[in-house]
């Protein structure tokens, strides 16, 4: 079973930038697609970024061009690079692992805390 912790949120300016850890437990690590998601208050939990164990990557639309993700399977890591961020990425950000359900890609292990991020001038 995968245990996942979550790092890196904090306060920043308009079109700064910020980088998310997720460490992940276990020896399999590599096998899992992963995925980043984010949740507002008042808002669902939602998938923003994912990327398969052979590197391939998708993001949602909202983040397209300013996010990135990317995973070191030798430090059971994934990590979200956060560019030009905008107030609307103002949400509490977690990492899980993904696959194919029935409308899309939903998350198949346990959440984390999360990390915070704020976006604020």
């Amino acid at each position: 079973q995968v245990q996942l912790v979550e790092s890196g949120g904090g306060l920043v300016q308009p079109g700064g930038s910020l980088r998310l850890s997720c460490a992940a437990s276990g020896s399999i690590f590599s096998i899992y697609a992963m995925g980043w998601y984010r949740q507002a208050p008042g808002n669902q939990r939602d998938l923003v970024a994912r990327i398969t164990s052979g590197g391939s990557t998708n993001y949602a639309d909202s983040v397209k061009g300013r996010f990135t993700i990317s995973r070191d399977n030798a430090k059971n890591t994934v990590y979200l690079q956060m560019n030009d961020l905008k107030p609307e990425d103002t949400a509490v950000y977690y990492c899980n692992s993904v696959g194919p359900g029935p409308t899309g890609w939903v998350p198949f292990g346990s959440w984390g805390q999360g990390t915070q991020v704020n976006v604020s001038s």
